[in-house]
C-alpha cells in the first residue's frame, strides 16, 4: 500500500486526539511530549514525568537509615524526610563526618567518589583538597574516616544528588576540589578549572556504585540531578548557557549509568525534570533556589512513589 494511502493513527489523551500519519513506524514504545493542555490536567508529574522511573513498589521505610548527600538540593531531601519521621543519617546528631557536615557541598561526582574511596580505604587524599563552605579545610582525620565508614556500612538507602560538571582541580594530581578555590590560597600554577566529561562522570558513578555494592549489596541507590543551576560559571560564556551544558553532561552520564547497570535496586528520581518541565516559575527571585512550594511538590512525589505508606 502506498504510504499516502495508509490510514491515520489517532493518538488519544483524555478528550483530545491527534491524528498522525500511519506511514511512520513508531516502535513498541512511543511516548509523545505532552501539550500545555495535557500539563494543565490533574497529576501531570505522575502522568508525564514519572513513567519509566517508578519502582515496582515503594521501598523506603521510616526506620531505615537513609544517607543523602551531594549537591545543595540534598539538604532539601534530608530536611523533608526528617520532618516526616524518616531516619536520616546525622539528623539531629553531632556527627563529624564530612558527608554530614558538608554533604550538601559535594556538588560534583569526583567529590562524592572521593568520600567513598576514602571511607573504604581504597585511596588516600591530601589534606588541602577538601574545603568547606566557610573556606575551612576539611580534615582527613582517621577518626572522621572511621565515622564515615560506619555511616556507609549502616546505610539502608543511599540518595545521591549531583549538582554540576564544572570542576576546579589540582594541576599536580588532577584531583578535583569540592568547590571553587578560596582567593587567599589561589595559585594559577597549582589550581586549574575545566568542564568534566560524560565519560569521566560515568566512571565516577560506576565506581561509587561498585563501592556501595561491595559493602551494601542490597541497599537501594537513588540518583537524582539537582534542579538548582550554577551560581556562576568560570567559562568565558554566559552562565545560562554554561549551566545548560553542566546539567546536560550529568544527565547523560546518569542515564547511561542507570541504563547500563544490571541492578534493579538502582533508581533515577527525576527531580530535575519535575522542576524544569512542570513549573513555569519554579525559582525564587535570585533565579537559583527552588521555591519551597515546588520543593514540597517534588518531595511529595518522591514520597508517593518511593516511601512505604
Amino acid at each position: 500500500m502506498p504510504a499516502d494511502d495508509l490510514p491515520l493513527a489517532v493518538y488519544q489523551r483524555g478528550d483530545r486526539s491527534t491524528s498522525l500519519h500511519g506511514s511512520w513506524y513508531r516502535g513498541e514504545t512511543c511516548n509523545f511530549i505532552p501539550s500545555k493542555a495535557d500539563l494543565a490536567e490533574p497529576d501531570p508529574i505522575g502522568r508525564f514525568i514519572m513513567p519509566g522511573w517508578i519502582p515496582a513498589a515503594p521501598f523506603v521505610g521510616r526506620k531505615m537509615l537513609i544517607t543523602a548527600f551531594g549537591s545543595c538540593f540534598a539538604q532539601h531531601v534530608s530536611n523533608y524526610l526528617a520532618a516526616r519521621g524518616y531516619n536520616i543519617a546525622g539528623h539531629g546528631l553531632d556527627l563529624n563526618a564530612h558527608i554530614i557536615r558538608f554533604g550538601e557541598g559535594m556538588v560534583n561526582t569526583f567529590a562524592i567518589r572521593q568520600q567513598f574511596e576514602w571511607a573504604f580505604g581504597e585511596r588516600e587524599f591530601p589534606d588541602y583538597l577538601w574545603i568547606g563552605p566557610n573556606k575551612e579545610v576539611a580534615s582527613v582525620d582517621p577518626a572522621i574516616r572511621e565515622e564515615t565508614l560506619r555511616i556507609f556500612n549502616g546505610t539502608e538507602v543511599f540518595i545521591i544528588t549531583l549538582g554540576l560538571s564544572e570542576i576546579w582541580y589540582d594541576k599536580a594530581t588532577g584531583e578535583a576540589f569540592w568547590r571553587a578555590i578560596p582567593q587567599a590560597i589561589f595559585d594559577p600554577e597549582k589550581h586549574g578549572f575545566r568542564v568534566s566529561t560524560v565519560p569521566e562522570n560515568l566512571e565516577n558513578l560506576r565506581t561509587i556504585h561498585r563501592l556501595i555494592r561491595q559493602a551494601r549489596p542490597t541497599a537501594p541507590i537513588i540518583v537524582t540531578l539537582s534542579p538548582i543551576p550554577l551560581m556562576a560559571t568560570f567559562r568565558p560564556v554566559s552562565c545560562l548557557t554554561a549551566n545548560s551544558v553542566s546539567k546536560a553532561v550529568l544527565r547523560v552520564a546518569i542515564d547511561e549509568f542507570v541504563r547500563s547497570a544490571d541492578d534493579k535496586r538502582l533508581h533515577y528520581f527525576p527531580s530535575y525534570e519535575i522542576v524544569g518541565e512542570i513549573y513555569g516559575n519554579a525559582r525564587d527571585d535570585d533565579n537559583r533556589h527552588v521555591k519551597m512550594e515546588v520543593v514540597h511538590s517534588v518531595m511529595q512525589t518522591f514520597e508517593r512513589y518511593y516511601c512505604i505508606p
